[in-house]
């Protein structure tokens, strides 16, 4: 059988994550990044065995069709996205360009490969922001998109065109939601990695708001098992969400963050919750049903929140050297002005 998969966004936080797992397994991954500022090469530094690197935007019809053809790919994961809800806020023609044109470009190869390759298949994954707010019970994936940034606005254009290529041009695809991530190599904009880098830095905790907005917290790599088993057993044309079913507020997140901190390092005086202006449009609660997952596919997420927090906590402790990777304003500074 191949064993090629190519994974677009693999330098990026999911991506790298989702390699991990699939080199273990004995794969031949294809890495394809364009290398923008969430990109990391520490995240793959460890890769030298049935591994290929390939600098590239998938929206580059020439170079992603040369690809195709020579790997042949019987999975392809695409994560190639822009993804921070606050840079879309500021600037959200980067996030139109990189998840629906570039996406669109990529569509349109992957419909010309299908035409000599019916044997492979795409996993598009999504998120839970495209339904939007979730006030009370969990949405399951017949729920209407309601996207309130203006990346969950891209991400839920870039679900509809790729179903519709499946509808239209019978495309093998398949299409996932997954709720909030966490875990090692995430860029230190998203709040679980921000929240660490201050308490290792002795700087402030900025929390949106009242910190009440809650989110359903998932461990990356249950994340990424749960694609590799969607990928292998998946109906095509399906959506499936993937969630953990636990809710946290940011407020919770902050105050375990920093008990688990306690066991481990010296807290500052200056490491103390701070309270900011709330960012436009924030959502105040996002809450899947991941069922059909559970009972189709038999995928169960298998680590606790305080487990992966901890996990989580220790990794970039043990990995200081991540975060000078990464420009400083990057991590210290929120990019948006809401």
């Amino acid at each position: 059988m191949n064993r090629n998969i190519i994974v677009t966004g693999g330098l990026g936080f999911i991506g790298s994550n989702l390699i991990d797992l699939l080199i273990k397994k004995k794969y031949f991954i294809i890495n394809l990044d364009k290398v923008t500022y969430s990109s990391n090469f520490y995240n793959v530094k460890n890769y030298k065995k049935n591994y290929k690197f390939i600098k590239t935007d998938i929206g580059n019809k020439s170079k992603i069709l040369k690809i195709l053809k020579k790997y042949k790919p019987r999975y392809i994961f695409n994560l190639a996205a822009e993804t921070h809800v606050d840079r879309s806020i500021d600037g959200p023609e980067n996030f139109i360009n990189s998840n629906i044109v570039s996406l669109f470009k990529f569509l349109e190869c992957l419909k010309t490969f299908y035409k000599t390759n019916k044997s492979f298949k795409l996993i598009h994954i999504s998120t839970d922001e495209v339904y939007g707010d979730v006030l009370h019970g969990r949405t399951s994936e017949n729920h209407p998109y309601k996207p309130s940034s203006p990346y969950a606005a891209s991400k839920a254009s870039s679900d509809h065109l790729v179903y519709s290529y499946y509808r239209t041009y019978k495309l093998p695809f398949i299409i996932t939601n997954c709720s909030n991530n966490y875990g090692p190599k995430q860029h230190p904009e998203k709040l679980i990695p921000k929240l660490i880098y201050n308490i290792l830095h002795n700087l402030p905790l900025p929390i949106y708001g009242n910190g009440k907005n809650s989110r359903e917290w998932l461990h990356v790599m249950d994340h990424c098992s749960a694609l590799y088993q969607v990928a292998i057993k998946g109906k095509l044309g399906e959506f499936y969400n993937i969630g953990s079913g636990i809710n946290f507020s940011n407020l919770k997140i902050v105050n375990s963050l920093l008990e688990i901190a306690k066991k481990y390092i010296h807290i500052s005086k200056n490491t103390k919750i701070k309270f900011i202006k709330d960012r436009p449009g924030h959502d105040i609660r996002y809450a899947l049903n991941s069922n059909k997952i559970k009972n189709e596919i038999k995928w169960i997420p298998k680590i606790k929140i305080q487990n992966g927090l901890e996990e989580t906590f220790k990794w970039y402790l043990d990995n200081k050297e991540y975060f000078k990777t990464i420009k400083k304003n990057y991590i210290t500074k929120r990019l948006g002005n809401g």
